[in-house]
């Protein structure tokens, strides 16, 4: 029974993200910004729902940028739980973009691309954040630059925060974890790390009814006279106290 459960959800969530495809082909070129956003956070928790994952949110999202949002990064689930708690433009890897269908769906999403391999290509990134955050727009980065397990956190990486000491931007910590529903404990079911594949990770999360997302923003942390390096670990002890 739990077999077919996933398969049905499966399929339902494949039919979802077609349909997302097609709305992000179609229609995105005749909406306003405004309008795109709200689809994006619909759709994300339409998702959510189909494959019966629960989210809570703590704290109080951005209702508007400028907004740079940092987080832990635990699994491929990320991206759709930050999405349906508050709508944000990420900045993700290159290679998101030639990826089929997901490509499409996180560029009609938003989201920024860099080249980490590039020295050039951060410098352009972080410029474009500045102007993104200077034009009042809500931005999301995973400076661990990586996925973990959600136990414990790895290093922040700094150098995305320049963007907003340059736009003179805020920042805002935000914790994602997943727990189990029946015992509240952490659930490592989502898990998208290591030697994980992306289809396993899914599987996992299909098959393992009970799962809860939950995000919890702490309070936004102005950018001035702030030294990256120091900022980034005092945003990483912030998140981590948020997992609490």
């Amino acid at each position: 029974m739990r077999l077919l459960t996933a398969v049905w959800l499966l399929l339902r969530g494949a039919v979802h993200v077609a349909s997302g495809y097609l709305t992000i082909r179609f229609r995105f070129p005749r909406l306003s910004v405004a309008e795109r956003e709200a689809i994006v956070q619909a759709w994300a928790r339409q998702l959510l729902r189909i494959w019966r994952i629960d989210l809570q949110v703590r704290g109080e999202p951005p209702v508007q940028g400028p907004m740079l949002l940092v987080a832990n990064h635990i699994s491929w689930l990320d991206i759709v739980v930050m999405h349906a708690a508050c709508y944000c433009r990420f900045v993700s890897k290159a290679d998101v973009r030639a990826w089929p269908v997901i490509g499409m769906l996180a560029t009609g999403a938003g989201t920024l691309y860099i080249t980490r391999e590039s020295r050039r290509d951060a410098l352009r990134t972080v410029h474009h954040m500045a102007d993104a955050l200077r034009a009042g727009e809500v931005l999301a980065v995973f400076p661990e630059g990586t996925t973990s397990n959600g136990l414990a956190l790895l290093p922040f990486h700094a150098n995305l925060l320049q963007a907003a000491i340059s736009a003179s931007a805020p920042v805002q910590p935000v914790a994602l974890q997943f727990i189990d529903g029946s015992s509240g404990e952490i659930s490592l079911v989502p898990c998208y790390v290591g030697d994980d594949t992306l289809v396993a990770s899914i599987w996992r999360t299909l098959t393992t009814p009970g799962v809860r997302a939950v995000v919890s923003y702490g309070e936004p942390q102005n950018p001035h006279s702030r030294e990256r390096r120091e900022w980034a670990e005092e945003l990483r002890q912030t998140v981590d106290a948020l997992r609490q």
